[in-house]
This record gives structure tokens, sequence and C-alpha cells, in this order.
């Protein structure tokens, strides 16, 4: 089944064109990603699947809900990870997962949730106290506290260390393993090739390729990235 249907979606901001005619679908269970250099239109597309932009034009129907006017029904299903997401200096991890545990009916144990996230020992901890990497992980748990269907991901392991970005991907496994559809924004190629059953690679807001990282390889999917964009990547 479909969990995301993307149709003409087009966004402009004054004279440039953010995102033109894009179209995309994501199937129930699947790790999409969306790869494209600063500016492709990658984070426009997620904000409008979201619900956080107004498409100019086209349709988009995530768990067959339109994100704009079914935002009540959607927030119960959607968790989002959103690339500049920040919290008060003051609030601490424990604080901030009971605040988000409030918006829902029937929201995710806080307990097990900080658990897998290997937060536990952090739980009375300030939000500015925690490392990149523990922030990274502490916006993973806030976006699965509503037991989402569907996940969106935005750059979650820019600025993180190697070991960091594994233990990251691991996570990632393991909450499709719980059968979450996630889309996965990224630049790191060996990230995408890693998680991803397909891409889709922007360039100035169309969609140059889309396929599975191992089909879209020449011979590697950094090489076809570099090929299709123009430019070389991290």
């Amino acid at each position: 089944m479909t969990a995301i249907e993307v149709e003409g979606l087009s966004k402009r901001y004054g004279p440039k064109i953010a995102v033109d005619d894009v179209s995309f679908a994501v199937a129930e269970g699947e790790i999409f990603g969306l790869l494209g250099r600063n500016g492709a239109g990658k984070s426009t597309t997620v904000d409008c699947l979201a619900g956080l932009r107004v498409p100019d034009r086209g349709r988009i129907r995530v768990a067959g809900f339109d994100p704009r006017q079914d935002r009540r029904e959607l927030r119960q299903l959607l968790g989002v990870q959103l690339q500049e997401s920040e919290l008060p200096d003051r609030l601490t991890v424990a604080e901030a997962m009971r605040l988000y545990a409030s918006f829902y009916p029937r929201p995710a144990d806080i307990d097990g949730l900080l658990a897998q996230l290997d937060l536990t020992d952090k739980s009375n901890t300030r939000y500015r106290r925690l490392s990149g990497g523990q922030k990274q992980r502490l916006s993973i748990a806030l976006a699965l506290i509503g037991r989402p269907r569907i996940a969106i991901l935005d750059e979650l392991t820019t600025g993180l260390d190697p070991v960091a970005r594994r233990d990251t991907w691991q996570l990632i496994d393991d909450i499709r393993n719980q059968g979450v559809t996630i889309v996965l924004v990224t630049h790191f190629m060996d990230e995408a090739a890693r998680l991803c059953d397909r891409v889709a690679i922007m360039r100035d807001g169309r969609i140059a390729a889309l396929g599975a990282p191992a089909a879209l390889a020449q011979p590697t999917l950094e090489d076809a990235f570099v090929a299709l964009t123009g430019r070389r990547t991290s």
C-alpha cells in the first residue's frame, strides 16, 4: 500500500522556484531518501508533506490525508524531525518528552523510548548540555512519541562524528523494523546507500533521478549524484 503520494508539487518564493512539478510515491514500510545539494528543494518538499508550507500547485496525500486540510488527523500519524529543530536551553529531556507526549491521546512509553535511544541517564539533563548526537537522538524520540505510522527525518546526521552517525543509522533501521515508513532527507551518499530502499535525487527543484540506490549507481551512488547535480557532495 502507498503511504505518501505526491503529484505535480510546485512551490515558489517570489521569483525563485523551490520545487517544480515534483511527483513520487512512498510505499508503506519503505525508507525513501530525498537527496540533493543545498537549495535543491528537499526541505521545501518535506515541509509541504508535513503541512508546514502551502504548495502553489499539486496534490499531496500522507496516509490518505491532505496535510493542510486534515492537519488534526495527520498529526496523530506523522512524526517530524526537521533540520533546524531546537528546544529551549533550560528544558530537560524528560520535560520535553512529557510536553510532546501531552499532544497525543495514546503516546509511546517515555521511559521505553528513552531507553531505546540511550537517553535514560540524560532524562534530567538540560537541552543546552546535550551533545550533538544526544540532541539528534532526542529529536528522534520526540518524532516517535506519538507512535507515528510515518516519520520525516531531515538531515538527521549532519554534524555528527562517524560513530554517532552509524549509531543513528542503526536507530533508523530499528524504527523501520517497527513498521514505520520513513522519508529521509540527506546529502550523505553512504547514508542513502546504506539505509534507503529508493531515493529521489533532486536538482533545481525537480527530480533528476528516482530508483533503488544500486540501480542508480554509476558505479557508485555518489558518482550518480555528481553526474546528475554537477557538484561534488560531502
